[in-house]
């Protein structure tokens, strides 16, 4: 049973529904789900990039939990250049979306970007890929809920993806927070946009 019971595909409409909560909450799970009970063809984007072994190892089990009807889309920064116009799709997930912004393997750290940047460039680029009609289930991690890290790299990303939650909780029609495989709205159609 999903507590999002307003969503109607007669007539598609952009439409975004960010589903947050902490690591192994049920989140990615929640989002297929949902997406399926949407549409028998929805869009998987995929934005991470894979490290190690470890990581491949979760990819897949990602992967064998979705059928044929999906299609699968990688790509790690650029969404906006994806026409998805009238599907639906889930997009797991915001964290690593912002770890390729915030960190670029290909720069010394001194050249890395500030938050500042990063922030101003993936806020872009969300504004870019949602302005298509589509309905777009994010997916994403509450990595500020913990105590603050004595490593400062570790504390400038957490300031990334908190502000960058905050930007598309505020852009988002509904707000889903996952507590231990339990889904609790936080924000609906009901509420008044700030």
């Amino acid at each position: 049973m999903f507590l999002i019971f307003k969503l109607t595909l007669r007539v598609m409409k952009k439409r975004i529904i960010m589903i947050t909560g902490g690591q192994r909450s049920g989140k990615s799970q929640y989002a297929e789900k949902l997406a399926l009970s949407l549409s028998n063809s929805p869009v998987y984007m995929a934005t991470a990039h894979v490290w190690d072994d470890e990581f491949r190892k979760r990819v897949e089990i990602h992967q064998r939990r979705r059928g044929d009807q999906w299609t699968n889309i990688e790509e790690e920064k650029e969404l906006s250049r994806h026409n998805i116009s009238g599907r639906v799709a889930v997009i797991d997930c915001i964290t690593l979306w912002c770890t390729n912004f915030f960190f670029s393997r290909s720069k010394a750290e001194w050249e890395q970007p500030s938050v500042e940047e990063a922030l101003a460039a993936i806020q872009s680029e969300f504004d870019r890929f949602t302005a298509q009609d589509a309905t777009f289930i994010f997916v994403t991690n509450e990595i500020g809920s913990g105590g603050v890290s004595d490593n400062s790299i570790q504390r400038r990303f957490t300031d990334l993806e908190g502000w960058m939650n905050q930007y598309v909780a505020s852009r988002a029609d509904e707000v889903v927070l996952m507590v231990s495989g339990i889904p609790v709205v936080i924000k609906s159609d009901n509420d008044d946009k700030v």
